[in-house]
């Protein structure tokens, strides 16, 4: 276990609130992600060898939450965190970030670039790198690592690799050469992360939210896809991510990772989530939280609070008996 960056040595915690745990060692993206946390500055932070570890540290009450990686930019999903947060209960999305994606290859002092014939990589840092790579390096082979920094690390450790892919900051943490910078394929690569708990509290709308879940189809029929659309589309609501992922109790079963613009306590998301729990025999709110990149959520007027709140005293007036006959006559669907 270490201490964040910049804070005191480490010393066994009061209370799991003063542990977050990452996907280590020291280096990595998630770290990177991590330091943009101001409730986490200060405290302990457990490095992990993988997403599993990192969330049962939450479930099983080491740490307070972890940051896991959720999407990226150029790959799509991450699948493993996606199937994770839909089979481990209890799980909160308590808030994003976002941290630009770039890699350098590095050797051990002495390699050159012709010496590469093996190149260890962690499989997400190698997709987005392969087209550099085969270009540069037709020939080379590949051998999985479990993380970006461990990649260089195994250079030291009888890998044998040639070189590896890893975060820029990484000579910093080991004693390696850049035989070559800025290797990804697409210069604008992000990748999001999330901070996760098992808290059930809920932070207030800010006006730039986003609110994750997961969503079973009732059934296989044409058009049942369409049906869980229509929760949202109905209400005005847009869907930053949408993705299917195998049930795995048989072929043809799926359910979908989704990411709506919007908090849970504006009117037309928690309406849309009504409809959603009619329709799907499963569905779990993973939370709401602010949008990492902060820009408000544009939506049409039509489906503001207000418009909701009215329609509901409107049906209650319909049914109110103690309301003059006359009282409700002005008022239309």
């Amino acid at each position: 276990m270490s201490s964040a960056p910049d804070s005191a040595p480490a010393e066994l915690p009061a209370s799991l609130d003063d542990v977050y745990s990452f996907l280590g060692p020291s280096g990595t993206f998630t770290e990177a992600a991590l330091k943009q946390v101001p409730e986490a500055r200060g405290k302990q932070w457990r490095a992990v060898n993988n997403l599993g570890e990192a969330l049962a540290d939450v479930v099983e009450g080491r740490s307070v939450a972890a940051m896991i990686a959720i999407e990226n930019s150029i790959e799509g999903g991450v699948s493993v965190a996606q199937d994770a947060l839909a089979t481990i209960p209890g799980l909160r999305i308590i808030g994003e970030y976002l941290v630009p994606v770039n890699f350098v290859l590095v050797a051990r002092p002495g390699t050159t670039l012709a010496d590469v014939h093996t190149v260890n990589a962690h499989p997400v840092a190698y997709a987005q790198c392969h087209q550099w790579l085969d270009r540069r390096l037709p020939d080379h082979g590949h051998l999985p690592a479990s993380s970006n920094v461990a990649a260089a690390a195994s250079l030291f450790e009888g890998s044998a690799a040639d070189a590896a892919v890893a975060p820029p900051g990484i000579v910093d943490h080991h004693d390696v050469v850049v035989l070559a910078d800025n290797i990804g394929d697409n210069p604008n690569a992000v990748t999001r992360f999330v901070l996760v708990s098992t808290t059930r509290s809920v932070p207030e709308p800010t006006g730039a939210d986003k609110t994750s879940l997961i969503a079973e189809l009732p059934d296989d029929r044409p058009g049942s896809l369409l049906d869980l659309l229509e929760q949202f589309s109905t209400r005005g609501i847009n869907l930053s991510l949408i993705e299917s992922r195998p049930i795995g109790d048989a072929l043809g079963r799926y359910r979908f990772v989704i990411d709506a613009d919007g908090h849970i306590k504006d009117e037309r998301v928690a309406d849309a989530l009504l409809g959603l729990r009619r329709f799907s025999p499963s569905v779990m709110f993973l939370g709401s939280y602010p949008r990492a990149d902060g820009q408000r959520v544009e939506f049409d007027q039509r489906y503001r609070d207000d418009v909701f709140t009215e329609a509901r005293e409107w049906l209650a007036s319909l049914t109110d008996e103690d309301r003059p006959a006359g009282a409700q006559d002005g008022a239309s669907a």
